[in-house]
């Protein structure tokens, strides 16, 4: 058999994969620089992503790496606990998404809400961003989120007073520019990413021009794997620390899964295998903290990337992965030549990026809850930090739903003469109990009531027995007994009393 017809789709996958590896490289490096660790780092994390976790079953096109989403995490766990620890973290979550994965709990991520998903992204992309504008003026940047933003205005006002500040900022302004108006350009100029193109612009720039700017360091690839040893395994009993790895896990999983249900809809190829996605993405997340790396999720822009580029297998992104090693074992001091600012500029375009601004005026006109749940996320984590804002985001959610579930009417229908007919529709909680009372006691205490129940989807226990006793008291009064229609019945199922629903209507 020949090579074409063992791998029919090889020259599409060969040349997705250079598109894919072009656009991953400065990204990879970026996410490590902006996260706090070696460089290299981010380079192992997108080897394991295309070779490891490439090459297991879930979603043929997806890819994985380093994310601009868990930045921020990163970035907090290893000022809170050391780069010593952050493979033990990484690890921690890769077995989490192992297990889930094998439970089959995959295709639960994606009952939680998009407005959450996409809160945690703004929120993520508001603290990137101002992160890497410190890092673009040459500034070390607060460690609070909240202060990051507060603290802008100050510190940008001060670099406007230092000569290498500003040559400094405006490198990182011209990488955003390239960047913008990339795509912008003709179709020739678009066959290299815009990313890699705004990279090295402006190390050629920095290099022609000899710019006093800071660069990346380079410790080589070896140098920079450290894996975790056994007092980083120790810090597992803090509390601290384990919610720091179930924040690992509940962000890297929702965001590749939601990435993997984005991709499904780019391509007409085989759809993800939600559980099998979380297995593979946890295999890599436990190859990358046994070597102490960065962890990874799916990342839109390369799986896009690789889409568009026309992959049509796993071969792809299994060779994307390759090109990474290659170049980290064969050019690393290349790395060396890259400016900071230059990094810092693609950082703040991804950060802007994550941040739903042309969906939230529709999602407010329409769905104004969700769209107080993402803000509200979105601010959380600003204010507080990831894994509470994360919280405070899915509470939000679930009591939006419990409130909506809730939801019932009353209507009241007078002729004047005869019976009052009260028609109760929706789902009848304890919620609402104190709303439907107050209407049903403000009933003519002298007149007959009829009472259709038939119209409710749901009546909890707290509300049967409340209707019961009112029935009671209605009809303790000398007035006709109250008539009921009850849960489930017809209009012609009448009910005498208030023993009907009870026996009807389920808890």
């Amino acid at each position: 058999m020949d090579k074409a017809a063992r791998f029919p789709h090889l020259r599409q996958d060969f040349a997705a994969s250079l598109v894919v590896f072009l656009v991953a490289l400065p990204l990879c490096v970026g996410v490590a620089v902006a996260s706090g660790v070696p460089a290299e780092l981010g380079l192992v994390t997108g080897i394991v992503g295309g070779i490891v976790t490439g090459l297991m079953r879930g979603s043929s096109l997806q890819v994985s790496g380093p994310a601009a989403g868990l930045t921020v995490l990163v970035f907090e766990a290893v000022q809170n606990f050391g780069l010593a620890t952050l493979g033990v973290i990484v690890l921690g979550a890769g077995v989490l998404q192992l297990a889930m994965g094998l439970l089959k709990l995959g295709r639960w991520f994606r009952a939680i809400s998009v407005s959450v998903v996409e809160g945690m992204l703004a929120g993520i992309g508001l603290v990137l961003i101002a992160g890497q504008l410190y890092a673009a003026a040459g500034l070390k940047a607060p460690a609070a989120g909240l202060d990051k933003i507060t603290h802008l205005p100050g510190a940008l006002a001060g670099a406007l007073g230092s000569p290498t500040a500003l040559i400094s900022l405006a490198l990182g302004a011209g990488t955003v520019a390239v960047m913008v108006g990339w795509n912008h350009l003709p179709r020739g100029f678009r066959a290299v990413p815009g990313a890699l193109a705004a990279v090295l612009l402006a190390t050629v720039a920095s290099l022609v021009l000899s710019l006093p700017v800071a660069t990346v360091e380079v410790r080589g690839l070896l140098d920079s794997i450290q894996p975790p040893g056994t007092g980083a395994f120790g810090r597992l009993a803090s509390l601290s620390l384990l919610g720091t790895v179930l924040a690992f896990t509940l962000i890297a999983s929702a965001e590749s899964l939601f990435s993997a249900a984005a991709v499904d809809r780019m391509h007409d190829g085989p759809r993800t295998r939600y559980d099998q996605e979380l297995v593979a993405q946890g295999a890599g997340n436990t190859v990358c903290g046994l070597l102490g790396a960065l962890p990874m999720t799916a990342v839109i822009v390369r799986s896009s990337a690789n889409v568009q580029a026309g992959a049509r297998t796993k071969a792809s992104r299994v060779m994307h992965g390759v090109w990474l090693l290659l170049f980290a074992a064969l050019l690393p001091g290349a790395l060396a030549l890259i400016p900071l600012p230059a990094l810092a500029g693609i950082l703040v375009h991804a950060g802007w990026k994550l941040i739903p601004l042309r969906s939230l005026v529709p999602l407010w006109r329409e769905h104004r809850g969700e769209a107080v749940i993402l803000v509200v996320t979105a601010l959380a984590i600003v204010t507080v930090n990831m894994f509470e804002g994360v919280l405070i985001g899915l509470a939000l959610s679930v009591a939006k739903t419990a409130w909506t579930a809730s939801h019932v009417k009353l209507e009241v229908v007078d002729k004047g003469a005869g019976p009052v007919q009260a028609h109760l529709s929706g789902n009848a909680t304890f919620l609402r109990l104190p709303k439907i009372l107050d209407s049903l006691e403000s009933l003519p205490q002298d007149r007959p009531v009829e009472l259709n129940l038939s119209g409710l989807h749901h009546l909890d226990h707290a509300c049967r027995t409340a209707l019961e006793n009112w029935a009671e008291r209605h009809s303790a009064s000398g007035t006709e007994p109250v008539r009921m229609t009850a849960v489930g019945e017809g209009e012609t199922g009448e009910a005498a009393g208030t023993a009907p629903p009870a026996r009807t209507t389920p808890d």
